[in-house]
């Protein structure tokens, strides 16, 4: 893979417009992507530059080959593809060819490592790696990353089956269309903001995210009413580390985390593969869980 400026930019550029053209051919709503209740979808969490994990879902799952055969193979990122880890731009360069090569099976969600403007998040050292790696063509580089960021989707819904994003439930959101239009919305309302920085509580009700400095805390009984509302069963994130890469924080929310480079002291990273004729719980999705 040729990761000189030149190659980059035209990379992105390209993901750009599939992104744009995404509106035409997957059923999309503003940032809502709906995945169809048949086939399979690949669900990779958080990677902050860890190329070795990625390389060995994709290796392990065989996907870029199952899906050049089968239409109706998805994969779905959970976003941070940035910051800490050691092989950022080749983890990016990565999703974005998948997505490039395969644009009608590959959905990017957005994580609050590429998060708007007004919603920094500490650290986020991918354009010192930029400018490291690409001197004074960093800063344009950097500028049409952010343009991606933009155009990465806010949540899919599986019908009546699961919600999967980055963060959490937007805690004051009534329906879909807040969740789908939540980057018209934002900043005068939360829930962009939400749905990337969010995670569960062992409390029920909503509390602030002291730890973080940005976002909320909502119990199970806050994702149960929102799910309840939408008519899904289960809460797919990311966001967090766990031990084991994954973790039923309550009956109804499964968070995933695929990094395992050292600094987050994980011996594994986590990824789902699920048939999505299938129904989803806590039972159903852990038999589909896979370690690296």
């Amino acid at each position: 893979m040729k990761l000189n400026t030149e190659s980059l930019k035209e990379l992105i550029s390209k993901s750009i417009q599939v992104l744009k053209a995404q509106q035409s051919f997957l059923n999309v709503t503003g940032r809502l992507v709906y995945l169809p209740q048949e086939g399979y979808a690949l669900v990779i969490g958080d990677l902050h530059g860890d190329l070795e994990t990625l390389q060995a879902i994709l290796r392990d799952t065989h996907f870029k080959e199952t899906a050049a055969k089968n239409s109706s193979a998805y994969v779905v990122f959970l976003g941070d593809y940035i910051d800490r880890g050691p092989r950022q731009v080749e983890v990016i360069a990565t999703v974005l060819n998948l997505l490039v090569n395969l644009p009608n099976q590959v959905v990017l969600l957005r994580g609050n490592h590429e998060g708007p403007d007004d919603l920094p998040v500490y650290p986020h050292d991918f354009p010192e790696v930029l400018a490291t790696r690409y001197g004074q063509d960093s800063e344009a580089l950097y500028a049409l990353f952010k343009e991606l960021f933009n155009y990465l989707y806010t949540a899919v819904v599986v019908e009546r089956k699961a919600l999967i994003l980055h963060g959490g439930i937007p805690t004051n959101a009534q329906g879909l269309a807040d969740i789908a239009y939540a980057h018209e919305k934002h900043p005068e309302e939360s829930y962009l903001t939400e749905i990337i920085w969010n995670d569960p509580s062992t409390l029920n009700g909503v509390i602030r995210a002291r730890s973080r400095g940005v976002g909320k805390k909502f119990g199970a009984d806050i994702a149960s009413q929102f799910l309840d509302a939408i008519g899904v069963q289960t809460l797919i994130r990311g966001h967090e580390q766990y031990p084991e890469g994954y973790y039923f924080n309550n009956s109804r929310v499964l968070t995933l985390f695929s990094c395992k480079l050292p600094l987050y002291r994980n011996s594994h990273g986590a990824y789902l593969y699920i048939p999505l004729n299938e129904q989803f719980d806590s039972l159903t999705l852990k038999r589909y869980i896979h370690q690296v």
